[in-house]
C-alpha cells in the first residue's frame, strides 16, 4: 500500500524545483528524500522573462504551461528512482507549481500558478494534488500564505508560542501560540531584492552567506526610501509577492537619491530592509519572547539571521531543531496539502487568508487509468 507523499514547489526566486518525498505520522513528518532541481536555462529564461514583463503571447503561456509540467514530472520521477521507489509507492503529489503572478487585491483576485497538472499525473502514474490556492481565494482569501496550515500541524506547541519565519523571496511570518489564533501573513522581500541586485552588480545567482551585503555600509537615506512603501504598514491580512518587490521598484527607490551608493552598500541596505521589515513584523504580532523559528533559503544567510538576530534581541533556530530541514518545509507542505486533499481536510486557515471559511484546497488529477 502506498505510504508516501511526494511535494513540489519553485519559489519566487525561480531558483529550482524543491521535491520532497514525505512520511507522514500523526503530527510528524520525515524526510524520505530530497533535492533541488534546477531549471534547464531555457525553461528558467522564459519564465523570468514572463514574470518581469507581466505580459506575454498566449501561445507562449500555454507552451510554457506545458513545459514546466513536465519538468516537474521529471524532478518527480527522478527523486522516486534515486530513492529506489516506484511510483506505485507515492500516494499523491502536492504540485504547487511555479508562480508567475499573484493578485490578491479586488475586484478580481487570483493567483497563477504554471506547471500543467494534467502532464504531472499522466507522466508520473501518480494522482496529482494541485491548483492549491485559487479556492481560498474564491472564499474571500488572500490565497498566501499557503503553509501556515501545515506550520500549525508540524511544529505548534501547547506550551510554547512560535513564530514560524519563512525566508524565501518573500518573507512570511506564522504565529504559533497556545491558546490564540494562528495567524500568518507575508512581511514582504526575503532574498528576492538582494538575489536581483547580486545577479545584475556580480553575475552571481545570489549573495551566499550575505557575505557581500555585509561587506558593505547600509545607506540610511535608501533605507529610508525602502521602507517608505504603503505595504509594510497595511494590516494583515496581506500577501505580496515580485509584482510589487522587483527590479523596477528598487530602480525607482535609488532614483530618489541624489547621489551614487557603492554596490555593496546598496546590498547591505537590501539586507537591512529586509531584517528591519521582519522583525517589525514580528513584534506586531505581540508574542512576546516567543521562539523564532527559521526556515527556507534565507536560512543560511548567516549575515542576515545575525542581524535579525541583533534587532530582535533574540537568536532564532531553524526548523532542523524541530525534525525538518528548512531547505524542504515548504516542500512538506506541498506533501502535506496533497495529504489533507485526500482526507478531505481543510489546507487554508481563515484567521491568516481571510478566507469566509477552512475549505479542502486543491483539485483532484489522476495519475492512474480507470
Amino acid at each position: 500500500m502506498a505510504r508516501y507523499f511526494l511535494g513540489l514547489i519553485s519559489g519566487t526566486s525561480v531558483d529550482g524545483v524543491d521535491a520532497a518525498l514525505c512520511d507522514f505520522g500523526e503530527h510528524s513528518c520525515r524526510i524520505v528524500a530530497a533535492k533541488t532541481f534546477a531549471y534547464p536555462p531555457a525553461i528558467e529564461r522564459r519564465i523570468q522573462a514572463l514574470i518581469r514583463a507581466g505580459e506575454a503571447r498566449l501561445a507562449e503561456i500555454g507552451a510554457l504551461d506545458v513545459a514546466v509540467g513536465r519538468f516537474f514530472a521529471d524532478c518527480a520521477l527522478a527523486l522516486i528512482q534515486s530513492s529506489r521507489l516506484d511510483p506505485e509507492d507515492i500516494e499523491a503529489i502536492g504540485h504547487h507549481g511555479q508562480t508567475i503572478w499573484h493578485e490578491p487585491n479586488p475586484p478580481e483576485p487570483f493567483s497563477w500558478q504554471l506547471g500543467d497538472p494534467n502532464s504531472v499525473a499522466a507522466i508520473t502514474g501518480i494522482d496529482t494534488v494541485a491548483d492549491l490556492r485559487r479556492l481560498d481565494m474564491a472564499a474571500g482569501g488572500q490565497g498566501a500564505p499557503i503553509v501556515p496550515a501545515f506550520h500549525a500541524w508540524a511544529f505548534g506547541s501547547d506550551e510554547t508560542p512560535r513564530v514560524v519565519l519563512n525566508i524565501g523571496g518573500i518573507a512570511n511570518l506564522t504565529q504559533l501560540a497556545p491558546g490564540r489564533d494562528v495567524l500568518g501573513f507575508d512581511c514582504g522581500p526575503g532574498n528576492t531584492l538582494l538575489d536581483g541586485w547580486t545577479r545584475a552588480r556580480l553575475g552571481t545567482p545570489f549573495d551566499e552567506g550575505g557575505r557581500w551585503a555585509a561587506s558593505g555600509r547600509p545607506d540610511q537615506s535608501l533605507l529610508e526610501a525602502l521602507l517608505d512603501e504603503p505595504y509594510f504598514s497595511h494590516p494583515a491580512p496581506k500577501s505580496t509577492g515580485r509584482e510589487l518587490f522587483n527590479e523596477t521598484w528598487l530602480k525607482q527607490k535609488l532614483g530618489t537619491i541624489e547621489r551614487e551608493i557603492a554596490d555593496a552598500d546598496v546590498a547591505a541596505t537590501l539586507m537591512e530592509l529586509t531584517a528591519r521589515t521582519i522583525v517589525d513584523a514580528i513584534a506586531a504580532l505581540k508574542v512576546g519572547d516567543a521562539q523564532v523559528i527559521v526556515c527556507g533559503g534565507g536560512a543560511k544567510n548567516g549575515a542576515l539571521i545575525a542581524r535579525i538576530a541583533a534587532l530582535a534581541g533574540r537568536e532564532p533556530v531553524t526548523t532542523a531543531e524541530l525534525g525538518i530541514d528548512p531547505d524542504w518545509v515548504e516542500a512538506a507542505a506541498m506533501a502535506w496539502l496533497a495529504r489533507a486533499r485526500l482526507a478531505l481536510v481543510a489546507g487554508n486557515v481563515p484567521t491568516v487568508t481571510a478566507a469566509r471559511e477552512a475549505r479542502v484546497l486543491g483539485g483532484l488529477y489522476s495519475g492512474r487509468g480507470a
